[in-house]
């Protein structure tokens, strides 16, 4: 017997159905792929009347006493009084700049580092992760998109303020904290002062980022700061602006300021299909990073799922993944990752050297662990990284 289908779900299987008929294939140009820019744009009159319990100050802005301009991120948001910023956790009120993004987490969560991913990064410990809703980048593929697409005061929160966190990390014996899930850089004062208190209590700091931050907050946040994962989301910067609502620029810079100031950096790239998975794109992009970063910077390749505004692509084919990771190694990239495929070979770190696995995966789960105070167990070889 056939099952019976509404009115509505009828219409949602046939629209899902044309869907799957309109994924761009590798032929289209990027100009026909992006028809234009997303970038974000200033919410009008969206201000709260009065300030809240979970305001702050904002640490970069300039103001005439009227208009404010965010300094905070590259978007340099001008607002008049009652807007809000793109990145919707920013507001002109009186004449000043305000966060609604402090002590106001949506999301608490003790995680292992490598998911966030960071596999050089004291491997096999726990991470104290928070997040605020908000993003400075609209990308369309977007895997957090319920909170980072949102304001804080559409969702859940809780109250929990920079010492607080710091705390409940020393109480429940968690070394780190990290600022995640979705864009640190829209909570930077949280991001900050928190970043602070754990420095004065001996804990670690780790940012996962989009990187697209101006240098002045970036250098005053780097004394605090321990480890990151930036996510550089291809090496196009047509590209950018029309997945991602921003420009690559900023992050380059980013990236080449973490690595000068002795950050520990690894970089995650979200493999889109027909946009980021050109193998030219791939190896200028590990070019750039063996010149500026050097070939001991990790690179995690991530299979991408379709999610938010691009659910009409597939799933990044493994095999897709696997040649780019091939690409990077020839290259001479020395860490290459796959991510988002458990129990893939690729998810293991190999020596360089002898080229044995050294420290094996499946998931978040380390089963095996061949690095001795920073070298290989096998033939001696320096591992890159942070260890324990």
């Amino acid at each position: 017997m056939g099952v019976m289908l509404s009115r509505k779900e009828f219409i949602k299987t046939i629209l899902l159905s044309l869907g799957s008929l309109l994924i761009p294939k590798s032929g289209l140009s990027l100009t026909e792929k992006c028809k234009g820019s997303i970038r974000g744009t200033i919410f009008k009159g969206e201000a709260p009347k009065r300030l809240w319990k979970w305001s702050k100050e904002a640490y970069f802005y300039t103001t005439n006493g009227r208009e404010v301009q965010c300094l905070t991120c590259p978007n340099y948001c001008i607002l008049a009084s009652g807007d809000r910023s793109i990145c919707r956790s920013k507001v002109n009120i009186g004449g000043k700049l305000y966060s609604l993004a402090y002590g106001n987490p949506c999301a608490v969560h003790i995680d292992p580092i490598e998911k966030k991913p960071l596999f050089h990064f004291y491997p096999s410990t726990s991470i104290l992760s928070i997040a605020t809703a908000g993003c400075n980048f609209r990308c369309l593929g977007c895997q957090n998109w319920e909170i980072s697409q949102r304001r804080p005061e559409d969702l859940q929160n809780y109250e929990l303020f920079p010492a607080q966190v710091a705390e409940l990390a020393v109480e429940k014996g968690v070394p780190s904290i990290a600022y995640t899930y979705s864009e640190a850089t829209t909570f930077y004062e949280y991001m900050f002062d928190t970043a602070y208190e754990a420095h004065k209590r001996g804990l670690k700091n780790v940012v996962v980022s989009n990187g697209y931050i101006n240098e002045k907050p970036l250098r005053k946040l780097i004394p605090y700061l321990d480890g990151a994962n930036i996510d550089l989301k291809s090496f196009e910067n047509s590209i950018y602006e029309c997945l991602n609502g921003g420009s690559i620029y900023p992050v380059l810079r980013t990236l080449k300021i973490l690595k000068k100031e002795g950050v520990w950096l690894e970089i995650a790239t979200l493999v889109v299909p027909t946009y980021v998975d050109d193998p030219d794109m791939t190896k200028r992009m590990c070019n750039w990073i063996l010149k500026e970063l050097g070939e001991d910077c990790p690179l995690h390749f991530l299979r991408f799922f379709p999610r938010y505004k691009l659910r009409r692509l597939p799933p990044t084919p493994i095999e897709t993944l696997e040649k780019l990771r091939d690409l990077a190694l020839r290259e001479g990239l020395h860490y290459v990752y796959i991510g988002n495929v458990p129990g893939h070979s690729a998810c293991h770190t190999y020596c360089p050297g002898c080229k044995r696995i050294l420290i094996e995966r499946y998931g978040y789960l380390i089963k095996r662990m061949d690095v001795v105070k920073g070298r290989c167990r096998y033939c001696g070889e320096r591992i890159a990284g942070r260890w324990g």
